[in-house]
């Protein structure tokens, strides 16, 4: 919010409520009530059960202050959507809260621009929430439904299950090294990687295409070893990924002399992406391509589901790389 001070100073008179009216209130179209009262109302349609989740983006933790306001409205959302994603779910409605330092009427509009623009892409509506006055700070609960038994699970993965992930990886992370200072980017794969960190595309589609095929599938937020290991902990089971076939995903990869290795710790454990990892069994290969086709979504088979509970990488000639990758976490 720098170099808006006179402006924000003008608009501190605004007051919480009008900030909420002038950015963020629009006609409930899916609730039964929405903003304005001190609950929301909404209705689950018959059949399907609600599926809900929550993500908060801090300052300096998740974003630069740097990142153009309608991008960080854009991504707020669109983390959230992608846990939706991850279990087939269709997004229905969320609530925002949001810590600003200063009312700064340039910042509202184009984070509120982006925000809704992705929001209005998936028919997902803004029924509430909450503002303060504190450290940047933007909090989303987000809520969908699935068909009654049909959300994908964490749990259901097979041995013998193909393993799949959608879309590209590992630029988001290539970015932030960059931003880091570690790596030395030509300015259009700088610019290109930017934009897949600042703006990544929740799979809400391929989610949704892929339920009674997939047997399991998570989001990939914190990086691709780390968010499998979750569905292989929570179904009891191992699985092997051939390197060669992970060689492609990072995008920005053909845009310059990668090192290789820089490239495999971008795919591997870089986080940010927000692709999905799923498995499903070799019989429904058919079908899972053709959930990707409907969706529009590249997907690449990195490996299988083994029952063995060991995550073992092999490379070009089947063997056991023996290195050790680690995935973002909070608090490690």
């Amino acid at each position: 919010m720098a170099g808006h001070a006179c402006l924000a100073v003008k608009l501190t008179a605004m007051g919480e409520f009008d900030l909420i009216e002038r950015f963020f209130k629009r006609p409930p179209q899916k609730a039964d009530v929405g903003m304005g009262d001190d609950c929301a109302v909404w209705s689950p349609r018959a059949g399907h059960q609600l599926a809900l989740s929550a993500d908060m983006l801090v300052e300096g933790r998740h974003f630069l202050s740097t990142v153009e306001p309608s991008r960080l409205g854009h991504k707020a959302l669109a983390v959230n959507l992608s846990d939706l994603a991850a279990c087939g779910a269709t997004p229905q409605a969320f609530l925002l809260s949001l810590s600003l330092p200063q009312a700064d009427e340039h910042w509202l509009s184009g984070f509120s621009q982006g925000l809704f623009q992705l929001a209005d892409a998936h028919g997902c509506e803004l029924i509430g929430g909450d503002t303060t006055q504190g450290p940047l700070n933007i909090a989303i609960t987000v809520i969908g439904d699935v068909p009654q038994g049909q959300a994908i699970l964490r749990s259901g993965a097979q041995a013998g299950d193909d393993l799949y992930v959608s879309g590209h990886l590992g630029d988001a992370r290539l970015a932030l090294e960059a931003f880091r200072g570690l790596v030395s980017l030509p300015q259009s794969v700088f610019n290109a990687a930017r934009m897949r960190m600042e703006t990544p595309s929740p799979r809400v589609a391929l989610g949704q295409a892929l339920r009674g095929t997939a047997h399991a599938m998570a989001d990939i937020s914190d990086g691709l070893l780390g968010d499998l290991g979750h569905i292989l902990k929570a179904s009891h089971v191992g699985a092997e990924i051939e390197l060669a076939a992970t060689s492609s995903l990072m995008e920005t990869a053909s845009l310059w002399s990668c090192p290789p290795d820089l490239a495999m710790t971008c795919v591997l454990s870089g986080g940010d992406d927000y692709e999905l990892v799923f498995c499903a069994p070799p019989s429904a290969s058919a079908r899972v391509h053709t959930a990707a086709q409907a969706s529009g979504t590249r997907i690449t088979r990195i490996g299988r589901i083994t029952e063995n509970p060991a995550l073992i990488l092999r490379d070009t000639t089947g063997q056991v790389v023996r290195t050790q990758f680690r995935s973002f976490d909070h608090f490690a």
